[in-house]
């Protein structure tokens, strides 16, 4: 039976060729994007496949109209995939006010309000998989990056308590935690130059150097084959509630995850201790 897609940042990216696979095998996908026009082409080569919606995802009553129109167009959805997202790159004194709350109204609230559509009508219909798009920068951090890792790492935990909040109507909740793939025509020679930039303080520019320097060496990943492994993915009877796309950051990941668990076992007597005296009294009514 072919399943019923609502995918967001459908215009380019993994969310594009998340849409093409989909469709490719014969699912219809509600696939929206900011602006509908750079569907067009998606209506051209899949007709009634393919519904476009015209959604900000920061747009809560857009976002809830676009979900309930998909529902009512296909009947019911099967796959809600969170995919509409970037990068503000900045370091932490860089950063404006602005910059912060708009990197949080997209990848995170955004997120959110897709979510918030979507559960009545998977819980109704007792089935469901939402995918969430998260990123390696979801689980470990690194300088200039952190507007984007505290958009991800508040993605990674409304989802682990959303999976455990569905999984009683029949609803699965995968994170999908992406590397670096080739989506912009090729890898840019300047990674960080993918993202929205903050306005730059010189005091930073030797680091955003070696930086760049660090994040060209990692492999871009082929986005066909991401589309490839999430089809895997929404098809398994037990999916995996994270999953790593890519193999360029999972060492970096181990260790950093090793380097955790280390210094908190060092520091566990003192945890002990800022835990103070046990209170041992009973009620003895």
């Amino acid at each position: 039976m072919s399943k019923i897609w609502f995918v967001t940042g459908s215009s380019r990216g993994l969310g594009r060729h998340f849409v093409e696979a989909a469709l490719s095998r014969g699912d219809r996908v509600a696939a929206t994007a900011r602006n509908s026009a750079s569907l067009h082409d998606l209506v051209t080569a899949h007709g009634d496949a393919v519904l476009p919606l015209e959604v900000d995802v920061t747009d809560k009553t857009a976002v809830f109209e676009g979900v309930n129109r998909a529902v009512e167009h296909f009947g019911r959805l099967d796959v809600v995939v969170n995919n509409a997202g970037y990068a503000q790159v900045g370091a932490i004194e860089e950063l404006t006010g602005q910059e912060l709350r708009d990197q949080l109204e997209t990848n995170l609230f955004g997120a959110v309000w897709v979510v918030q559509a979507a559960v009545p009508h998977l819980r109704a219909q007792g089935s469901g998989h939402i995918v969430q798009l998260s990123s390696a920068a979801g689980l470990v951090a690194m300088p200039l990056g952190g507007a984007y890792h505290m958009s991800k790492w508040a993605v990674e935990g409304f989802a682990e308590a959303l999976a455990q909040e569905v999984a009683g109507f029949g609803v699965k909740v995968t994170v999908v935690e992406p590397g670096g793939f080739a989506t912009r025509g090729g890898k840019n020679p300047d990674p960080l130059a993918n993202g929205h930039l903050a306005r730059t303080n010189p005091v930073y520019d030797d680091l955003r150097r070696r930086l760049a320097g660090l994040v060209a060496e990692q492999p871009a990943g082929d986005p066909a084959a991401a589309a490839r492994a999430l089809l895997e993915i929404v098809d398994a009877d037990r999916p995996p509630l994270r999953v790593l796309f890519g193999q360029g950051f999972y060492p970096m990941i181990r260790q950093a995850y090793a380097a955790r668990l280390r210094m908190w076992d060092e520091w566990q007597d003192l945890s002990a201790r800022a835990h103070g005296a046990l209170d041992r009294t009973t009620d003895a009514r």
